[in-house]
């Protein structure tokens, strides 16, 4: 009979980061075509049956700019294992969206561009990661265009992450000339043929050393050179340095021609941990065959359009989910019976009767749920408070059609649940003219575009000249609310914020009046 431990041995639950243009959502694609989540047809990756494009960016805006905006949870088998995927957005001004789906990881993928090395969103997704103690494999994609040298980026990724990269496999040649890895595990080469589009898996023949040297040539030479360099310098894998954070294994390829897919998904059953049991918010580790409790780590709205529905994404914690069974949510103490519980992949579902640690669970209706919830049977957990980023661009919204307030209202509330953007209000404004506060400006672009085809509501969204935000309490907003340059206003969860117009004044402040209580937020990206 299966069992919680058992269960949670068979999984790896793992999300991909990378900056914009890197290849992360092809990588993702390719991943369902490896897994047999996915068939193909006309060069390009649909779903199995009569169901829609299985595509991890299926909201209209991401289409339209050709960037993933909203986390996707993407579930499909590999090697007798299942593999959770959680697919985040690329963008920085999604930062604190990539934050709380990292909260329900065990590992992540960082995706590199081989052209172009560490970039700057890489670096910021990165320390995410660090901060959560996630270990992190990489994925330096691409290597069927010209790159540049690996020994270089090698060392780029140790310099600016100061994480050591031990490749576990190995180019010979790039751009046009790429022909495939050496394996440093298994000592072998692995040769690609292209595929056309790569819409089918890339064929892979294992070559013997003597006779790739012979048929390789110079490209050969070259890589030969590349791993005597590393093997001399020490550069081993060790598990232990791996889940610890200190140490990456690396691996190339093109997710666009499929080289080296197969080989990095391998990695994630054979080198990622699997799920192990969640501290709760004292530090204190839930077992896994502890009762059935879950982490709500994002609520999304509307993903269908026939229905106003609302997900509240959860992963499984400790113990058996079954659909159907009654569970506690905790915050409120009420019960939630689990009738409508799905999984989720873009657009597509399909109802879940169990699931174990590490899946993630989508439940419809749960109207209540916000991000950072945790549910329970029997044995009431708390996790871990989900902080929220340091806002740097606020905007004050309002709707254009006052026959609209309604929907207005009911978008602002939805954005805000689903942490959009934050939501602030004044005392004598309220829900007429909220603050919007976000960590970058294309937050602003999703707000408006979802509460204009969304909710029906056309909006106006005013700049601000605030530029920083400080948490403080109802004694230090008393003063606060008398001074020029100084706003004032509340979160949804209760947290008073000042918002200042110049960084000069609340220095000032700070050193004039060291009573305020003026407390930073979590800085972006860290």
């Amino acid at each position: 009979m299966a069992d919680p431990r058992s269960e949670a041995a068979r999984r790896r639950t793992f999300a991909i980061i990378s900056h914009p243009d890197a290849g992360k959502t092809t990588l993702t694609e390719k991943f369902l075509l490896y897994g047999g989540a996915l068939t193909t047809g006309a060069g390009s990756v649909k779903a199995k049956g009569d169901r829609r494009s299985a595509t991890s960016d299926w909201m209209e805006l991401e289409q339209q700019r050709g960037i993933s905006i909203t986390s996707t949870v993407l579930q499909f088998p590999y090697r007798d294992h299942v593999l959770n995927l959680l697919d985040t957005p690329g963008h920085r001004d999604f930062s604190e969206d990539t934050y709380r789906v990292l909260a329900a990881t065990d590992a992540a993928i960082m995706v590199l561009d081989g052209s172009k090395g560490i970039e700057a969103q890489t670096r910021k997704l990165f320390e995410v990661c660090r901060d959560r103690e996630i270990p992190i494999v990489t994925f330096i994609n691409k290597w069927d265009r010209p790159s540049l040298d690996p020994l270089e980026l090698l060392d780029e990724i140790e310099e600016q992450l100061v994480l050591e990269p031990v490749p576990i496999s190995w180019p010979v040649g790039d751009g046009d000339k790429f022909r495939g890895v050496i394996d440093r595990q298994k000592n072998e080469f692995v040769r690609y043929t292209r595929t056309a589009r790569g819409a089918t898996e890339a064929p892979e023949e294992i070559v013997d050393r003597a006779r790739a040297a012979e048929e390789e040539g110079k490209l050969w030479v070259e890589a030969e050179e590349g791993i005597e360099l590393l093997d001399t310098i020490g550069r081993v894998f060790d598990q232990k340095r791996f889940e610890a954070g200190e140490l990456s294994p690396v691996f190339f390829g093109s997710a666009l021609t499929n080289f080296g897919v197969r080989l990095i998904l391998d990695a994630m059953v054979d080198l990622v941990p699997s799920p192990s049991p969640q501290k709760d918010r004292d530090g204190n580790p839930r077992s896994l065959e502890s009762p059935f409790s879950g982490l709500v780590f994002k609520v999304q709205a509307n993903t269908d359009k026939n229905h106003r529905d609302r997900v509240a994404f959860m992963r499984v914690c400790s113990g058996r989910f079954e659909r159907g069974m009654v569970v506690t949510h905790g915050p409120t103490g009420k019960p939630f019976a689990t009738k409508y519980a799905q999984s989720v992949s873009g657009q597509d579902r399909e109802t879940v009767d169990e699931a174990w640690p590490g899946d993630v669970v989508g439940l419809v209706n749960a109207n209540e749920f916000r991000v950072g919830d945790a549910v329970w049977v029997d044995e009431p957990v708390l996790w871990p408070e989900m902080p929220a980023f340091a806002p740097a661009h606020f905007r004050v919204v309002r709707t254009l059609d006052t026959s609209k307030s309604k929907q207005f209202r009911s978008g602002i509330n939805q954005l805000d649940e689903e942490g959009v953007v934050q939501v602030l209000r004044e005392p004598d404004v309220g829900d007429q003219a909220p603050i919007l506060a976000a960590v970058g400006p294309l937050q602003f672009e999703v707000a408006q575009h979802r509460l204009e085809n969304e909710f029906g509501s056309p909006v106006e969204m005013v700049p601000c000249t605030w530029s920083v935000a400080r948490a403080t309490d109802q004694e230090s907003a008393d003063k606060l609310r008398g001074m020029s340059g100084v706003t004032v206003a509340h979160r949804s969860d209760g947290e008073l914020l000042a918002l200042f117009e110049s960084p000069y004044w609340l220095q000032r402040l700070e050193t004039d009046q060291p009573e305020l209580r003026l407390d930073k937020l979590i800085a972006e990206g860290t």
